[in-house]
C-alpha cells in the first residue's frame, strides 16, 4: 500500500523560476532520503501554480508519522535556510486512486 499525498500551490508573483530551480535541486533528494517518492511535479508559469504528489509506502498513519520526521529534519533545515518565502498559498491533501 502506498499513500499519496497531493500538493498545489500558487507562487509569489516573480518567483515562479528561482522556486523550480530550488525544487529541482533540493527536493528530489531530500525527499527520497526520508522515504518518499515524487510522482510528478508540474508548473503552469502564466499563472504562478506548481502542482506535484509525493508518496510514500504504509497508510495515512505511515505517511503521518514519516512527513513529522521529515519536517523536523536537519536536511529539510538545510535546504530551506536563507531561501524567502516563495509560496503564496497552497493546499495539500491526501488523496486516494479512483481508477
Amino acid at each position: 500500500m502506498r499513500t499519496v499525498q497531493l500538493r498545489r500551490y500558487t507562487l509569489v508573483d516573480g518567483e515562479y523560476d528561482a522556486f523550480v530551480d530550488w525544487f529541482t535541486t533540493w527536493m528530489p533528494e531530500v525527499r527520497r532520503a526520508a522515504g518518499f517518492t515524487i510522482e510528478f511535479a508540474y508548473g503552469i508559469r502564466e499563472t504562478n501554480e506548481f502542482v506535484w504528489a509525493v508518496s510514500a509506502e504504509g497508510d495515512a498513519a505511515a505517511f503521518s508519522a514519516r512527513e513529522e520526521a521529515y519536517l523536523a529534519s536537519d536536511a529539510r533545515a538545510e535546504m530551506f535556510a536563507g531561501v524567502p518565502q516563495r509560496v503564496a498559498d497552497y493546499n495539500v491533501r491526501l488523496v486516494s486512486e479512483t481508477y
